[in-house]
């Protein structure tokens, strides 16, 4: 069983950063894609961006030249830098676990673009 525990969301102005942080504990094998996933009041939840165990990227076009995906591998934590934030941005991020036998899903961190 796999763990996911997100920290680092919160309300912050248009134009401003956050950094979101997901840990995971637990037991997977195989090569493991770890990614953020965000769904806004109304709407399906949407890829932000995944990274792979060997570093591969993928970005949705809106977040592209804004957000960066980062993972340590030692610490089985993966990172969204976000910047250049825009009310669009706003709503519940997920982390997710991906692997051969096991995706799993983090509770979710509010984050909120506004002035």
């Amino acid at each position: 069983q796999v763990q996911l525990v997100e920290s680092g969301g919160g309300l912050v102005q248009p134009g401003g950063s956050l950094r979101l942080s997901c840990a995971a504990s637990g037991r997977w094998f195989g090569i493991s894609r770890m990614g953020w996933y965000r769904q806004a009041p109304g709407k399906q939840r949407e890829l932000v961006a995944t990274i792979t165990s060997g570093g591969s990227t993928n970005y949705a076009d809106s977040v592209k030249g804004r957000f960066t995906i980062s993972r340590d591998n030692a610490k089985y934590t993966v990172y969204l830098q976000m910047n250049s934030l825009k009310p669009d941005d706003t709503g519940v991020y997920y982390c997710n676990l991906f692997s051969p036998a096991v995706n799993s899903w983090g509770q979710g961190t509010q984050v909120t673009v506004s002035s």
